[in-house]
């Protein structure tokens, strides 16, 4: 829930990080902020934050560096907000592991419905559905934790949206329709392809010809498990 989730942003700009936390807090989360990744690390040692907004051009270790080195271990979700805009710039940011990218400067509104977005539980979070296994991986839809041979891998919001539909229906076909219908349009047509497009990636040793996520020609996709 907002009110509970704390987030930590990374910003050398001191006046950006004053009206960050004014409109973060007004929103009803919990706000640190530091000024670069050094100091970034301290904080993370001892606490666990649940979003992590991160300046990318930063003296000393970038924000693409900082995020590249944390995603080794820690899939904290995490938003670029940058003055960075072009397509080359977010391409690289998505790569490495960001949830999101905002450019600055940006809409507060935007942002907050950005955080939130990313922070959302989406409608299946108050479903128990039991483990799913395929191949060497294990996905777990109450924790959204999807591990390879007992290492978690980090996926964004929207692979693990998507990752909830196939656990609720396993070994079946989904369609654009039906992806789109059970995440209540937040994602549809062109974004479900690329999110399963991203999401065989991670799972198949050659997405050319996916194994685990397999395309039933002319119908939609179909999660194989090992049940």
């Amino acid at each position: 829930m907002a009110e509970m989730a704390h987030i930590l942003v990374i910003d050398d700009d001191a006046r950006l990080r004053e009206l960050l936390r004014r409109f973060l807090e007004e929103s009803g989360y919990m706000v640190t902020d530091v000024e670069n990744a050094l100091q970034a690390r301290a904080y993370m040692d001892s606490t666990q934050f649940d979003l992590l907004v991160i300046d990318v051009m930063m003296p000393g270790e970038t924000g693409i560096e900082f995020l590249q080195s944390l995603r080794k271990d820690n899939a904290v979700p995490a938003l670029f907000l940058t003055a960075l805009s072009e397509t080359e710039n977010r391409i690289d940011g998505l790569s490495i592991g960001a949830d999101d990218y905002i450019s600055k400067p940006f809409e507060p509104r935007e942002l907050i419905l950005r955080i939130k977005n990313i922070l959302d539980r989406s409608a299946f979070s108050s479903i128990r559905t039991a483990e799913v296994k395929f191949g060497a991986f294990c996905y777990q839809p109450e924790s959204k934790i999807l591990t390879e041979q007992g290492r978690r891998v980090h996926i964004t919001t929207a692979e693990q949206e998507l990752l909830d539909c196939f656990a609720l229906h396993p070994n079946q076909t989904l369609s654009r329709d039906d992806i789109s219908q059970m995440l209540g349009g937040r994602m549809n047509g062109r974004s479900i392809d690329v999110a399963v497009a991203r999401l065989r990636s991670k799972l198949e040793r050659d997405p050319r010809y996916p194994v685990l996520l397999q395309t039933i020609r002319g119908a939609g996709w179909q999660l194989t498990t090992n049940s």
